[in-house]
């Protein structure tokens, strides 16, 4: 439980520090980005999957490639249900994506 919560709030404070760095993406604040979160992670528990599934045959043409374009549709579903959070583009919300993505897995390494 305790590693959970490390983990919670060591993602959402880096989340806003890109926020913050990355150009045309804008976070109310830590709260938000602790919503933010919690909305991402909702995301990909939830339509990351049906999308998987859907964009399957495309995911196997592009080598894998479709799983970014999927990444950002899950970044664009957060900001269009979130008023705090907005990425203006198609390539913000790609190279933030991307970037969260790693820190996630960052955050992941180092609390396990």
């Amino acid at each position: 439980m305790v590693k959970l919560l490390i983990k919670f709030v060591l993602t959402a404070v880096l989340t806003y520090g890109l926020a913050r760095v990355l150009p045309n993406v804008h976070l109310g604040g830590v709260e938000s980005a602790a919503i933010l979160v919690i909305v991402m992670g909702l995301l990909n528990a939830t339509v990351k999957p049906v999308l998987k599934l859907i964009g399957f045959p495309i995911t196997v043409l592009t080598l894998g490639i479709f799983l970014l374009v999927i990444n950002v549709i899950i970044v664009k579903l957060a900001d269009y249900l979130m008023s705090s959070f907005s990425v203006d583009g198609f390539l913000s919300a790609l190279i933030f994506s991307i970037a969260l993505s790693l820190v996630t897995s960052v955050v992941d390494m180092i609390v396990d």
